[in-house]
């Protein structure tokens, strides 16, 4: 299935939506931006529906764009052969929180466990939300643009 087939059976499941935007950023696949309302009931639905098939979540990424943070899922179908990316974003700095995906794709994981560690995101609904990387006592988040590194951990 191309691009615009992939647009149009996403976008006949949510008629007149506003929560979602298609988009193909000078990427060869499609790009979805979902509000976070909408994210795990999209998310479910790529998986589950006979003509998307999206079975394999292959990368889930944290990211800071200044004043929103947000995240990147890239989903394919090993049975139909499409990709597609997936993007959720939220003004909110001090309390950014998106449903968990974990429950539909388990290697998601460790994947928002991480992305947890490092930009402070919280996955409602994720059963383990605990830090991976980085030690208990960590303070901040370390991805985040507006992380301050007095101690300069970073060596040249």
């Amino acid at each position: 299935m191309d691009n615009e087939a992939l647009k149009k059976v996403i976008s006949d499941w949510f008629p007149e939506s506003e929560d979602l935007q298609f988009s193909e950023e000078e990427s060869q696949f499609l790009n979805i931006s979902v509000a976070p309302n909408l994210l795990h009931e999209l998310m479910l639905r790529l998986k589950k529906d006979e003509q998307t098939w999206f079975d394999y979540l292959f990368c889930l990424s944290g990211v800071d764009y200044g004043k929103e943070l947000g995240v990147v899922y890239h989903l394919e179908s090993t049975k139909h052969r499409h990709i597609i990316v997936v993007k959720v974003q939220t003004t909110d700095r001090e309390n950014p929180i998106f449903d968990t995906v974990q429950d539909i794709w388990a290697t998601a994981n460790f994947h928002e466990r991480e992305v947890h560690d490092f930009f402070g995101i919280k996955f409602k609904g994720h059963p383990n939300l605990k830090t991976l990387f980085l030690p208990e006592e960590w303070e901040g988040y370390p991805l985040r643009k507006d992380y301050v590194d007095d101690i300069n951990m970073v060596v040249k």
